[in-house]
């Protein structure tokens, strides 16, 4: 039993054993979770109007790509809840990626960006797809600053983002306007409005289901305002996963003791962001439930307590911020406009 359970239980008088059948504890652990704010702020990187402007048109960029034709957006697709649906997202090539990409809503509050944690904020995620030669597939730095500065609207748009700086078109900048307008990307659902007190918000069967999500343990690793998103854990932490051959975080930080460990994704939006895991090889929630009881804390549960969960985690859906995410009207190129 989960040790907060545990002394839940022995506050009440119930034996360890038998406190589930006799007392709902699932308020108890309401603390552990927070509504989401209207935004992620940064020590580093203030959002301004002129910044998360021009990030989000450089989100939507496909010019800075090899061939023109990818953006972030091509994988992380804001209409469809930041991702793209596929275990494996084609790059620039057509060649696939070596993880299934994570959505990009609300990744701001995470621990870190990436499965494996490699980047500590999406300002640095944002430089990393644009570089790889399987994504977007831009040769260097140089050539993305080449094709923002042929441009005269980008230019403008640095400069009143970055007010001040003798040379603003730059790579670390083009990261800091992306990641602003990341730090947007957040879809509140009525279990925000369940958090902030509104007990009528979720209906008796979504309460039911945080019960059941509680009872079962996944509330150890998925809390928090993103109800994941802050720490992570090993895939098969108490039953070996079948076939697991990356290493996870294991690969950055060369520790043993961190292989196939990955970040424990967020459960916000979860029904719309499948496949799942790093590989995108569970097809449906229902399966993911049940392998996550089984693997990660040891337990068989039924068909109905698998339903019940689901139920909670549909109460997680968000609504996209649909004007905010509009694709914006990009600077025009010009003669000299680079192509890779």
């Amino acid at each position: 039993m989960h040790p907060t359970l545990r002394s839940l239980a022995l506050v009440v008088g119930l034996s360890t054993t038998s406190a589930f059948a006799q007392a709902d504890f699932s308020d108890a652990f309401l603390p552990m979770f927070m509504p989401l704010p209207t935004e992620v702020p940064s020590a580093t990187n203030e959002l301004t109007e002129a910044k998360i402007n021009l990030g989000r048109q450089l989100y939507f960029e496909t010019r800075i790509s090899n061939g023109g034709k990818m953006s972030c957006n091509s994988c992380h697709v804001l209409e469809k809840y930041g991702n793209d649906n596929l275990p494996f997202s084609p790059g620039h090539e057509g060649k696939l990626g070596g993880r299934s990409s994570p959505t990009v809503y609300n990744a701001a509050l995470h621990i870190a960006q990436f499965w494996d944690g490699r980047a500590p904020s999406v300002e640095e995620q944002a430089k990393g797809p644009v570089l790889n030669p399987v994504e977007m597939g831009a040769p260097d730095e140089a050539f993305v600053i080449k094709v923002l500065k042929s441009m005269p609207g980008y230019v403008d748009g640095f400069k009143a983002a970055f007010p001040g700086e003798e040379d603003p078109v730059n790579y670390n900048n083009f990261g800091k306007a992306v990641g602003a307008f990341e730090r947007k990307l957040l879809t509140p659902s009525k279990w925000d409005a369940y958090l902030k007190g509104d007990k009528t918000a979720l209906s008796a069967e979504e309460k039911k289901g945080f019960a059941t999500f509680t009872k079962t343990g996944c509330v150890t690793c998925h809390n928090g305002v993103a109800v994941g998103g802050m720490m992570y854990q090993k895939l098969g932490l108490v039953k070996a996963w079948p076939g697991l051959t990356d290493k996870g975080r294991g690969d950055i930080t060369k520790v043993d003791g961190e292989i196939a460990f990955f970040k424990v994704p967020s459960l916000r939006n979860i029904t719309e962001t499948g496949p799942y895991l790093h590989d995108g090889s569970v097809k449906t929630l229902e399966e993911m439930v049940q392998k996550m009881a089984e693997y990660q804390l040891g337990k068989q549960i039924s068909d109905e307590e698998v339903a019940s969960i689901i139920t909670f985690l549909k109460a997680l859906k968000g609504d996209l911020p649909s004007e905010y995410i509009k694709a914006p009207k990009l600077p025009e190129s010009t003669a000299d406009t680079p192509k890779a």
